[in-house]
Order: C-alpha cells, then sequence, then structure tokens
C-alpha cells in the first residue's frame, strides 16, 4: 500500500505566512515530525519528500504550479506513482470554517477551493480525503483574494497555528491505523 498527502499553496517567501498556505505549513510541520526532507521533483512540479510508516510508502507533496493549478502537479505523480485516489489525502484552506478548525471529509466537490477543484478536474474524482484547515471568511470589507493571500491578524495567529498542530495530528492518527473513517470520527 502507497499512501500520498498533499499540502496545497504558493511557492515562493511571498506566500508563505498566508492563509492560502495552511496546507503547505502543515505538511511542512509533518515531514519535520517524520523526519524527512523535501526534494525538487522538477517533471511533477512539486517538492516530494517519502518515507515509511508502519510498512507503508508515504509521499508527501508541495505542488509547484500555485494554488489554482495543482491537479497538474498531483494526477501525474498519483499516475506514476500507481497511487488510487482513496490513498490520497489533501490538506488546505477552508474559508467557509472558522480560524483553526479542522474537518475531514472523503468526498466531495471543491466547495469553491480552487486548488481542490484543480485536483478533481485533473485526477478526474472527487474520491480522496481531505483536511480543511479554517481560515474565516474576509473581515472589514476585503475581498476573498486579498484575505487568502494576507497573513493572519495578531488574534488568530495562534488559534491557526493550532489548527496545523490538529491537523497534522489528524495525519499522524490516519497514517498510524490506516482508517480515515476512524481518524474523521475522532477529529471531526
Amino acid at each position: 500500500m502507497t499512501k500520498m498527502i498533499v499540502g496545497l499553496g504558493n511557492p515562493g517567501d511571498k506566500y508563505e505566512k498566508t492563509k492560502h498556505n495552511m496546507g503547505f505549513r502543515a505538511l511542512d510541520l509533518l515531514a519535520n515530525e517524520l523526519n524527512v526532507d523535501f526534494k525538487e521533483e522538477k517533471p511533477f512540479m512539486s517538492l516530494v519528500a517519502s518515507t515509511f510508516v508502519n510498512g507503508e510508502k508515504l509521499f508527501l507533496v508541495k505542488p509547484l504550479t500555485f494554488m489554482n493549478e495543482s491537479g497538474r502537479a498531483v494526477a501525474p505523480l498519483l499516475k506514476y506513482y500507481n497511487i488510487d485516489e482513496a490513498d490520497l489525502t489533501v490538506m488546505h484552506d477552508d474559508l467557509d470554517s472558522p480560524v483553526g478548525r479542522v474537518r475531514l471529509r472523503q468526498k466531495g466537490s471543491s466547495g469553491g477551493q480552487n486548488g481542490i477543484k484543480s485536483v478533481i478536474t485533473h485526477v478526474g474524482s472527487q474520491t480522496f480525503n481531505r483536511v480543511k484547515i479554517g481560515i474565516g471568511r474576509p473581515k472589514h470589507g476585503m475581498t476573498v483574494v486579498n484575505h487568502v493571500l494576507s497573513g493572519f491578524d495578531n488574534e488568530d495567529k495562534e488559534i491557526a497555528q493550532d489548527g496545523i498542530f490538529k491537523a497534522v495530528d489528524a495525519m499522524k492518527f490516519y497514517l498510524e491505523n490506516g482508517d480515515f473513517q476512524k481518524t474523521m470520527n475522532k477529529f471531526n
């Protein structure tokens, strides 16, 4: 069995601390806890780390295609490593959840999240696991684009970081027991 966990975000220092990079930030923390380093896989337009957990191969992937084209990186990797979409988990920001709230789902529509929309389009399926990390709705008349491409204000920074910790705890639990439904029951 081989699993792939993808964190969605935008590459580059300019976007590192933005709300849209919650998937990247969570995946960085997971990679650190698993003691693995990312290497650029140019043919796949991604940073990829790999290891074994409980005898199963695990790939951690950060697409370098920018959020709205994430599927262009994910689909070829799934095909190359012969990974079923049921063994794919995508971690990403969620505009429709309060800051720091983590929700897990096994399938469904994009919910307006363009990175997920791209993954669905390129993978050709909505049946893959998702870990949604809440970033809240825009405040004070701010546009959605400006909201997702800005950092958290001081009152939300710690709550957002707690969401990242919870998302990583959920992924570690999932990797230990191999059952996403059980992980959903524990962390939702």
